[in-house]
């Protein structure tokens, strides 16, 4: 049964068409991903499906309530929307994330950007919606927070639509991918990852229909031109040669129909059956500098103690920090890692301890706050250029991440949270520094964006230090972690899947885990390089595409 059905929508602004054409039925119970760059539409399109907006052309068709997640939600909104005495799901919920269960309004306004998530997502949730749509909802989530909100949406009986650059979420909760891309919508069956096979293989294949209809259009193309000059000599001769006008004109007459005949038949070939040249991916390019190190240990802490009134974040923790190392920290919504960054920057002081810190070390820090830049500037006056080179430079590195010329020119208060996240980005990004400190770095960027920031990031030679709740981003990026825990901080020597092994299952269970991840592994190339040999409309597609989606989830639940 279709829960939601969508007939030929389309959005513009200005000229600029966001999507066109989008049609799509939505069943009771799926799991579907929305996917794009940013600017391309997601959002558009959930405010439309719940009345905030309204589409151009076409139409659609909800059954049943939508509760709506949005991505950011303003104070005064988020109050009228909070009914706090609501449901004892509210509060079941509330205590599920990591809330205190005696929130009021005074309380409420004291919330971080994090805990209010928690408690829209507690109220919606509270609702019991027939469609969930949810936009970002992992932003801000911990750890804690995160998993519990994947196992509710496996027991929840309606339709769920995610907008989400969180590669990890979407492979554990959807089973298919919407993509929003250059004003079409894409479909996709899987999870995250099948999608991303699976567009690999639709634009490789795209890519070769296209490269063999070019080579056989060419090859006409030659025909054609030597027709036109056999056509164009035959009307010379039929002008110049006396006795034989006629037979020379009869013969540029001939050739002529010839050229028209093959061109004909060419335009229709190519209307009929014609290829586009697929779109190539955005080229986002990243480039840090670093300058060398300044000594085997860059920062020291000695005991260190944080104290908020009678509450303490940690106490009495040491640990050190090198140069040249990857440093995740991890931990639940409140537990001192956005203070610790700020106590290294000199923004906080220790309540106890002490931290060392290396002399003359060059800091960039990426704070996750996109509201603090100066929001009656540009993006070019924010960043502060004082040459025609910081000038082009500063274009360059916009215009790689995906902001459009247009958008260099206006206030930073029309500015989108991603398009505010890439100014930030791009003061770091010119700059030479032995130290990032990137808090929530993923925000708001779009999918290619935060994949060749991961590539770029493990090519930095300086010390990182990470927040993130992008788990795959924290995986790729960190070697170590600081883990935030029980009023303490330790280092740890591993990356951040290995050490959640350890700390849900024994190590025998672990090493069970993972040989049964490596069958699978094997498995899932197996059918990949299968699927790959396939010609298009081969029977065998379909069974082998339901196995591959099969070995995935498997995968998902070890």
């Amino acid at each position: 049964m279709n829960v939601l059905s969508i007939k030929g929508l389309q959005k513009k602004y200005d000229e600029r068409v966001l999507f066109d054409q989008v049609s799509i039925d939505i069943h009771r119970g799926e799991r579907v991903g929305i996917v794009g760059p940013n600017g391309a539409g997601k959002t558009t399109l959930a405010r439309i499906l719940v009345g905030d907006s309204k589409p151009d052309k076409g139409s659609y068709v909800v059954e049943g309530s939508i509760g709506y997640l949005r991505q950011s939600t303003d104070y005064e909104e988020f109050m009228n929307e909070a009914n706090l005495d609501h449901h004892s799901l509210l509060r079941k919920s509330e205590k599920e994330l990591g809330l205190s269960s005696d929130i009021d309004e005074t309380h409420l306004k004291q919330l971080s950007g994090g805990e209010r998530l928690k408690v829209s997502l507690a109220q919606i949730w509270a609702s019991n919606p027939d469609i969930l749509i949810l936009d970002e909802p992992t932003n801000h989530l911990d750890l804690t927070g995160l998993q519990w909100l994947i196992r509710e949406l496996e027991d929840f009986k309606g339709a769920v639509l995610i907008i989400s650059h969180d590669r990890y979420f979407l492979d554990q909760t959807v089973e298919r991918i919407l993509e929003i891309e250059n004003g079409e919508l894409n479909d996709y069956s899987g999870n995250y990852t099948a999608y991303r096979l699976e567009k690999k293989r639709r634009y490789e294949e795209q890519l070769h229909r296209y490269q063999v209809q070019q080579k056989e259009k060419k090859r006409i193309e030659e025909q054609l031109a030597g027709l036109t000059n056999w056509s164009d000599k035959a009307h010379k001769q039929s002008t110049s040669q006396e006795g034989y006008k006629e037979h020379y004109r009869m013969k540029a007459k001939k050739m002529d129909a010839q050229v028209k005949s093959k061109r004909k038949r060419l335009e229709k070939e190519l209307q009929k059956n014609g290829v586009n040249e697929p779109h190539k991916a955005t080229g986002v390019r990243f480039h840090f500098e670093s300058e060398n190190s300044h000594g085997k240990r860059v920062f020291e802490a000695i005991n260190v103690s944080k104290q908020y009134g009678e509450r303490w974040l940690f106490k009495g923790s040491s640990f050190y920090i090198k140069h040249g190392e990857r440093i995740g920290m991890v931990g639940e919504n409140g537990c001192g890692k956005t203070t610790f960054l700020r106590m290294i920057l000199g923004e906080e002081g220790v309540s106890e301890g002490e931290i060392w810190k290396s002399p003359m070390l060059r800091i960039g820090y990426l704070s996750q706050d996109v509201h603090d830049l100066p929001s009656n500037q540009t993006a070019l006056q924010s960043l502060e250029v004082e040459s025609r080179d910081e000038d082009f430079r500063a274009k360059s590195i916009l215009a790689s991440m995906g902001m459009e010329r247009s958008r260099i020119q206006v206030p930073i208060q029309q500015l989108s949270l991603g398009e505010r996240t890439k100014v930030k980005m791009t003061r770091i990004l010119m700059n030479k520094y032995d130290v990032l400190i990137l808090d929530e770095p993923t925000n708001h960027l779009d999918l290619p964006s935060r994949e060749q920031l991961e590539d770029t990031l493990q090519q930095f030679t300086g010390t990182l230090l990470v927040v993130s709740h992008d788990y795959y981003f924290m995986n790729k990026i960190c070697d170590r972690l600081l883990v935030f825990k029980d009023q303490s901080v330790k280092r740890v020597e591993m990356g951040l899947s290995e050490f959640r092994e350890k700390e849900k299952s024994p190590s025998c269970s672990s090493q069970l885990v993972g040989e049964k991840k490596m069958l699978l592994d094997n498995e899932i190339s197996a059918l990949i390089s299968e699927i790959s040999l396939l010609i298009p409309g081969d029977s065998k597609m379909n069974d082998l595409d339901k196995r591959l989606n099969e070995l995935f989830k498997e995968k998902n639940k070890l």
